[in-house]
């Protein structure tokens, strides 16, 4: 076993993390917070303690050690690094990505460190902070690479400026880990004694939170707002009951110098312990080092969205054909020459582009343009349109043709050939330029609203192709002065059309701080809303053995028309997920109960005999299975020559591994629970060979 070198920069997550001021004061009840510290504790004007990010650790940290192949056997936290930029909020959504940054070798005796980094976002697109977490590994050095950097700190050889004691209770375990981190090793006598310790020891990061609680108090009371970084090395176990010390040195303004002891022996719990702290500075977007390719940015939207970007750094490529409204014409090249002398007058750097993104040949060269002048393409606006309004009845093919041709193809033409490069670097920011009138149809306009609306699909399947390499896909509906509205729109509602109102939002959607992909906004005016194809509840009408008639359609209108309580999906899974739950119905005795297995063990106890043999001819499979609560534990199956062996404990090279908690796992296995909502629902998550997972139904029929 080794560790994968492949896994340096291979992006992990995101991962998503709701929760609401319970959580908060769950968090800071587990590190020790109460009364004295109410402001923690009471959803009234509720302060978040700002080592509760650290939470989001825990679904990090199971994916950084399945890509990185860390021996699990001989894993301690090493360090640990919270470098905040915005408080966080009592609520929301914590939205977490990042990725391994280093391997070091301290040799074959000593292990090696594993350091990865990652970034939390807040749903009200606020980054909130970095995390910077060191691993170490004592079975995995020895490799030949190069080791850490020393980075001891000097302490002052003076009396520390303060001294927090503290005793943590013996319970306080059973608290904290509440928040996520449930390893047996914190709470289970026997599991305890096995790693050999007297009983369970404390978290770590429990302790750290007592740190973090003691500098608050001691250098911004009150202020937990101001915390800026706070950094760490574990150095030693700690029992629960055995008091501590916080010993807190000021440095320098904004800086200060921690660790903490063990009250009873002296020993130093955790060591080189920094704390920062001030006004958070203003997080503000900027675009160094980025390119941007905007069509259609001669005028109106496109040369605002050019400028403000160039403003904050961006490298800008300017594409305009400069032909008429209506898309006819030889063209000009004034247009695109004119916003990049603004943008050049203004410091930033520019190039003209005058291809036609109607057609493939215009699309791939305007990329090809981007990369010979900038070396890459970081972002990519399509915004290029034309306008032949007409009735439907006196549409011509030509106009509709010509239409489409420019705002949907021409779409297609540019991102096909900046898609790639967005995916080989892992980066990239697409926004696609929708409209009202295809959201919500508008009359004499059939030819614009069809290729609109046909810009969301072309979002939506690119949102997921691009998920794994960081490819942010989204659309703007803007409502904006611009040559396609001047003749349409009153004079006088044209003044509060302005671009400058729409551009913001456009230059939020296309920034790295972005954490949304495969959203629809309306801008204009002043006013930001989001768009969505919302689906009802509906109900059930028939299935293939009760073939409907219209007649009970019409008996059920009110139901199937109804959108209260409708949702938005993320994709076709999701979609198809929910109906295949609506078709399923759980086995019931004739008292109307619900029959089936009661404990995980039963499940696995039953599996030998559900194998179907006559099934699995050439299947060699193995099936590994880990199942959290009360009734958890780890199971796995070995499929080959048509038999099939189920055994407690880990495999060591299972072909795919599921992972569910066990009252999930018990609906699922009593029909409650379709597999495929499990898995879109995030409750059944598969690692490994996701295919070979779909075998189980057919390997195996309980009865």
């Amino acid at each position: 076993m080794a560790l994968n070198p492949d896994a340096i920069g291979k992006k992990i997550g995101p991962f998503y993390k709701d929760y609401t001021w319970k959580d908060a004061v769950l968090y800071a009840l587990g590190v020790g917070a109460g009364f004295a510290d109410l402001e923690y504790c009471y959803e009234k004007d509720l302060k978040v303690i700002p080592s509760f990010g650290i939470v989001t650790i825990y679904d990090f940290m199971a994916d950084l050690a399945t890509v990185s192949n860390v021996n699990l056997a001989g894993v301690l936290h090493g360090e640990q690094e919270l470098i905040f930029h915005h408080p966080i909020p009592p609520e929301g959504t914590l939205i977490t990505e990042g990725a391994i940054t280093h391997y070091y070798d301290k040799g074959a005796e000593k292990g090696a460190l594993v350091v990865a980094e990652f970034e939390t976002s807040h749903s009200n697109g606020d980054k909130l902070f970095t995390s910077i977490v060191t691993i170490f590994s004592r079975l995995d050095g020895g490799f030949g690479g190069e080791n850490a950097p020393a980075k001891e700190l000097t302490f002052p050889v003076r009396d520390p400026d303060y001294i927090v004691e503290a005793i943590p209770p013996e319970d306080q375990p059973l608290v904290f880990r509440l928040s996520g981190d449930v390893f047996q090793l914190h709470v289970d006598r026997g599991f305890a004694e096995m790693a050999g310790f007297e009983k369970p020891i404390m978290h770590g990061l429990c302790t750290h939170g007592y740190a973090c609680r003691a500098l608050i108090d001691t250098i911004v009371p009150g202020k937990p707002q101001m915390v800026r970084r706070v950094a760490c090395r574990f150095k030693k176990p700690l029992y629960p009951g055995t008091p501590i010390k916080t010993v807190i040195w000021k440095i320098v303004e904004g800086q200060a110098m921690w660790r903490i002891t063990n009250a009873e022996t002296g020993e130093v719990v955790i060591d080189n312990g920094v704390f920062e702290y001030g006004d958070i500075p203003r997080d503000q977007i900027r675009f160094d080092g980025r390119v941007a390719v905007i069509t259609g940015a001669g005028g109106g939207l496109g040369r605002v969205y050019a400028l403000e970007l160039a403003k904050r750094g961006a490298k800008v490529v300017v594409n305009d054909l400069g032909g008429a409204r209506d898309g006819t014409g030889e063209g000009s090249k004034v247009p695109a020459d004119e916003v990049v002398d603004e943008i050049k007058a203004l410091g930033g750097e520019g190039v003209a582009n005058y291809e036609n993104v109607a057609t493939v040949a215009g699309g791939k060269r305007l990329v090809e343009a981007a990369l010979d002048t900038f070396g890459t393409v970081d972002i990519l606006i399509n915004n290029a349109g034309i306008l032949r309004d007409k009735s439907f009845l006196k549409m011509e093919p030509q106009n509709w043709q010509a239409v489409l041709d420019v705002h949907l193809h021409g779409a297609y033409n540019v991102s096909h050939p900046a898609f790639a490069v967005m995916k080989e670097k892992g980066y990239g920011r697409i926004l696609m330029t929708t409209s009202a009138a295809g959201l919500y149809g508008n009359f004499g306009q059939t030819n614009y609203a069809a290729a609109k609306m046909g810009l969301v699909g072309l979002m939506n399947s690119l949102k997921l192709e691009g998920e794994n390499y960081d490819i942010k896909v989204n659309a703007i509906a803007p409502v904006a002065a611009s040559r396609l509205t001047e003749d349409i729109l009153p004079p006088e509602f044209l003044q509060n059309l302005k671009p400058e109102l729409v551009a913001p939002m456009a230059v939020y959607l296309v920034s790295k701080q972005c954490p949304v992909t495969g959203n629809i906004y309306n801008v204009g005016m002043g006013c930001v809303n989001r768009s969505a194809v919302l689906t009802g509840r509906g109900t059930v009408v028939g299935d293939s053995a009760n073939i409907p008639t219209a007649e009970q359609i019409l008996a059920q209108w009110a139901e199937i028309s109804c959108l209260k309580e409708a949702k938005a999906y993320h994709n076709l899974t999701e979609q198809v997920g929910d109906l295949m739950a609506a078709l399923t119905r759980p086995a019931e005795d004739a008292d109307g109960s619900v029959t089936g297995f009661t404990t995980v063990a039963e499940v696995f106890d039953a599996m030998p005999g559900a194998f179907i043999a006559n099934v699995s001819a050439g299947v060699d499979v193995v099936f590994q299975f880990k199942i959290d609560g009360d009734q958890g534990g780890e199971w796995y199956s070995s499929v080959k020559d048509a038999s099939c062996d189920v055994s407690a404990g880990i495999h060591q090279k299972p072909s795919c591994t599921l992972k569910m908690i066990d009252s999930d796992f018990l609906d699922l296995m009593n029909g409650k629970l379709p597999a495929m909502q499990a898995y879109t629902s995030g409750k059944l998550k598969i690692e490994g060979d996701i295919m070979k997972s779909q075998l189980i139904e057919k390997l195996f029929k309980f009865n």
